[in-house]
């Protein structure tokens, strides 16, 4: 027996499969039209064969939530650990941010009401989505303490006021809510961002 076919590498590849359907007709019908039946009928399986792998529409809601949230957040661990100068990583960390949700949100308007449902129920992955970006943030900032780029400071404190200062360029609902309002950038605000950073605290 391979590493493929032991039940959990089974149910892993179930699983999966569930929140790929889930997602493409969330991008195509919405969130709140889509049931736990039309998943099961895009894989062609029952819905009682659905429930094995998720107690209820929810969990698969938060899992295609989860898995947009990742994807975002690798992209972002990514610049961040990458090489370049720590004000050059963190524009494309945040230009990235805000491409990336906007694709996704604001352009693909009926996959944001799965996001807003998660907004508003105060679902546990997005304070921790919201924790990961501050990581990636604050590892931009302390390299750029240690090379001298940014004056001394407490990176993780530095990390949270900056992407405070950038949600509007993230946050699902302020991006539908201000795509008509176009200053200030994020280029505009990563400047002013970057001057505090630079100045001694």
């Amino acid at each position: 027996m391979t590493t493929a076919d032991t039940p959990a590498q089974r149910e892993g590849v179930q699983r999966c499969r569930i929140i790929a359907a889930a997602e493409k007709l969330f991008r195509e019908i919405g969130h709140q039209k889509t049931t736990v039946a039309d998943i099961a009928r895009a894989l062609g399986m029952s819905p009682a064969n659905v429930y094995r792998f998720f107690g209820a529409k929810s969990e698969i809601s938060q899992a295609v939530a989860r898995r947009m949230m990742k994807e975002v957040e690798e992209a972002l661990r990514r610049i961040a650990l990458g090489p370049g100068l720590a004000a050059q990583r963190l524009r494309a960390l945040v230009a990235t941010n805000e491409s990336m949700n906007a694709a996704r949100y604001v352009r693909e308007r009926k996959l944001h009401d799965v996001v807003e449902a998660a907004l508003n129920e105060n679902w546990p992955i997005i304070a921790e989505h919201i924790q990961n970006i501050d990581e990636s943030i604050a590892i931009v900032i302390a390299s750029g303490v240690e090379s001298g780029e940014f004056a001394p400071r407490d990176a993780k404190l530095a990390a949270r006021l900056v992407h405070t200062a950038c949600i509007r360029y993230c946050h699902p609902r302020l991006l539908v809510e201000c795509a008509d309002r176009p200053e200030p950038t994020s280029a505009q605000m990563i400047d002013f961002c970057l001057k505090a950073l630079q100045s001694a605290v």
